[in-house]
This record gives C-alpha cells, sequence and structure tokens, in this order.
C-alpha cells in the first residue's frame, strides 16, 4: 500500500510528492505520457533543450518560491523579451517605450500617453464590455489593430469582442523602455532543462509512466489511501455536468542544419491574421546556445476536443458555471485532493503551480 497515489507527473505531482516523501509518506506517481514534468517537459535534441509543450519561462516576485526551486535546479538569467512581427514590421513587447517609438515615432512617456488618450477618446468606450474595447482602452487603435486583434483571435478562435475583457489585462503597459516581459523580481530558465528539475524532486519516488489512471481507475485507487489528482476535473466524474472547454496547441518542429541563428530571439510573435501560427520558438535562446544548428518550433492554436491536450481553459460564463458544479463535488470528497490547472480549471503560471502544491502540503502534513 501507498500513502498517496498521485496522478500526474508535472509540477504539481511532483512538488507535493517530493514533500510527502520529504516527510515519510510513500507515494506512487502515475502518468499516461512517457515522460515525467507535464508540461513543462524539456527534451535533449541536437545538444539544445526543447520546451516540448510551449515556452516556460519561469518567473516570480516570490522568494519563498525561488529558493525552493534553487534545491533542484540551478537557474540561469535569461529574460524574457519576445518580439512582435505584423507582416514584416517587428515591434517590441510588452508595449512600452520601445514599441510607441517603433509605431508613431514618439520619444518621451507624454507624447506617448497623449497618443494613447487621443485614440481611446477617439473610440468613445466609456465601459468596456468585451477584450477589443478593454485593448483599445489600455494601448489604442493602432496597436490594437497590429499587435493584439490578430494574435488574439487566432489564439482563441473567437473574435476579439466577442471574449470578455479579463483576458487582455494580464498584458503589461508601460511607459519606460524596458523590453523584460515580465515585471518580477526573479526570472530564469533552469540549465539544463526542467524535465532534470521534476526528476529531483522525484528522487525515492516509485513513478509509473504509459499508465492511464481511468483504464485501470478502482485498481489503482486501491493501492494507496488517498489520492492526488491533477487531471481534469470533469473527466475525473465522468462528465456528468458536461464538457469543460480548453484552447489547444499543435506544434511543428525543424531542426535547421546550417543554420546557427534563426531569429535572433527565443519568442517571435506573429500578430497578423494570415499567419496561421501565432509563435515561433527558437530554443537555444533559452539557454543562450552557441550550437551550429538550431531547432524552432511554430505553435498552431487548435479548438480542443475530447483526446486532445488541453492548454488554455475558456472561462467564460458557461463554462465557469459548469466547473462551480465540479467544484462542489470536488469539496466533499475526503481522500482527494485535487490540483493543478487542470483539476482546477485555471490558467496558472508555474510558480502558483508550486505555491497551490505546497500549500495543499501544508494542509496536509502541517507546517
Amino acid at each position: 500500500m501507498y500513502d498517496y497515489l498521485i496522478v500526474g507527473a508535472g509540477l504539481y505531482g511532483a512538488v507535493f510528492a517530493h514533500e510527502a516523501t520529504k516527510r515519510g509518506k510513500r507515494c506512487l506517481v502515475i502518468d499516461r505520457r512517457a515522460h515525467i514534468g507535464g508540461n513543462v517537459y524539456t527534451e535533449l535534441r541536437e545538444g539544445i533543450n526543447i520546451h516540448a509543450y510551449g515556452a516556460h519561462i519561469f518567473h516570480t516576485n516570490d522568494k519563498t518560491i525561488w529558493d525552493y526551486v534553487h534545491q533542484f535546479a540551478e537557474f540561469n538569467r535569461y529574460t524574457n523579451s519576445p518580439i512582435a512581427n505584423y507582416k514584416g514590421e517587428l515591434y517590441n513587447l510588452p508595449f512600452n517605450m520601445n514599441t510607441f517609438h517603433q509605431l508613431w515615432g514618439v520619444v518621451t512617456p507624454e507624447e506617448a500617453r497623449l497618443k494613447i488618450e487621443e485614440q481611446r477618446n477617439a473610440a468613445g468606450i466609456a465601459e468596456p464590455q468585451n477584450l477589443e474595447e478593454q485593448a483599445i482602452s489600455l494601448v489604442g487603435t493602432d496597436i490594437y489593430e497590429k499587435l493584439i486583434k490578430g494574435y488574439t483571435e487566432k489564439q482563441w478562435g473567437r473574435p476579439a469582442n466577442a471574449l470578455p475583457p479579463f483576458i487582455i489585462k494580464r498584458l503589461p503597459v508601460r511607459f519606460t523602455y524596458d523590453n523584460n516581459y515580465f515585471n518580477d523580481r526573479y526570472q530564469g530558465i533552469p540549465i539544463g532543462g526542467y524535465t532534470g528539475m521534476i526528476a529531483k524532486m522525484l528522487e525515492g519516488v516509485e513513478v509509473r509512466l504509459h499508465v492511464d489512471y481511468f483504464s485501470n481507475r478502482a485498481e489503482l485507487d486501491a493501492l494507496a489511501a488517498k489520492v492526488v489528482y491533477t487531471g481534469m476535473i470533469d473527466q475525473y466524474y465522468d462528465y456528468r455536468h458536461g464538457v469543460l472547454e480548453y484552447r489547444s496547441l499543435r506544434f511543428e518542429s525543424r531542426t535547421l542544419e546550417h543554420t546557427s541563428n534563426y531569429q535572433g530571439n527565443a519568442v517571435v510573435n506573429y500578430t497578423d491574421a494570415e499567419t496561421p501560427f501565432t509563435r515561433i520558438i527558437e530554443h537555444k535562446h533559452f539557454e543562450f546556445g552557441t550550437q551550429e544548428k538550431t531547432v524552432i518550433t511554430e505553435e498552431y492554436p487548435t479548438e480542443w476536443k475530447p483526446g486532445d491536450e488541453p492548454y488554455y481553459p475558456i472561462n467564460d460564463d458557461k463554462n465557469s458555471l459548469i466547473y462551480r458544479k465540479y467544484k462542489a463535488l470536488a469539496d466533499q470528497e475526503s481522500n482527494v485532493i485535487f490540483g493543478g490547472r487542470l483539476a482546477t480549471y485555471a490558467y496558472y503560471d508555474m510558480h502558483q503551480v508550486i505555491a497551490a502544491a505546497l500549500h495543499a502540503a501544508r494542509k496536509e502534513f502541517g507546517a
């Protein structure tokens, strides 16, 4: 018998398993995939750590979390400064004085503010009701049309004026010449990739891969006193209240044998509607690689259907109502801990997943 069956070898499952094992508990971690790490899995290819499920940049303001992950990996000084490509025109992200200068030729913050205010007033938006109106209120119509509209509609598969305004509020807008996407004090990439970091967390823990929880659920549940579940919460309850919706992603990767540097940056977003992918990732730049070849990945958002990999929850009113019904069921469970982005139907950054797993461990085991 195990004390805990942990369904999912991603960040949440690995952190909880580490904390439980540290306290003398016996854990079994299972995952249906062929690898540990969940979506932060990195795969060594051509001497380059490939972010197999999209770019993952660790960032946090929480020193406790930063110190915690340093038990398992050394981090480099990578700073996320993506570039936007609109039909061959290049702009700095996030929206900052470099972006405003590139677009309008303005030099001072006051000039940029006046330009945005002029476009906001011309749009006549008093209280933003959707993403389009929220974006124009934040940065004006020029930036919305070139750098937000096409990218967002590709990402979500819906018109921008049909999306809720809160989605765009995450985007930084600053009136300084600062291309650092995140405002967080701590930022970087684990040297050697995320898979090594997860492997350190799981040292001393029994892990079984290629194991589908739902194919042998009763047998697996019988192995442990408690279950830590990190999969889709609607699937756990056999979709009795309906199917929660997501956006999914498809990745197309290529090794460029005779190119040492394809785009000069780890992440370039393609913001026009005509380009079918949303961004190209050149993985070597996450770790300042100097290899003679390079690997690039094009990222294509797709409509999710059961059986696909779920990435981004669609937190609209319909799905939020369905999730609350599942949450009510989960709250009644005494021997199941639900955690991670799929089990809580939320978009989490990595530091938030770790914080949630540590909180669950403290609740379970005490300080």
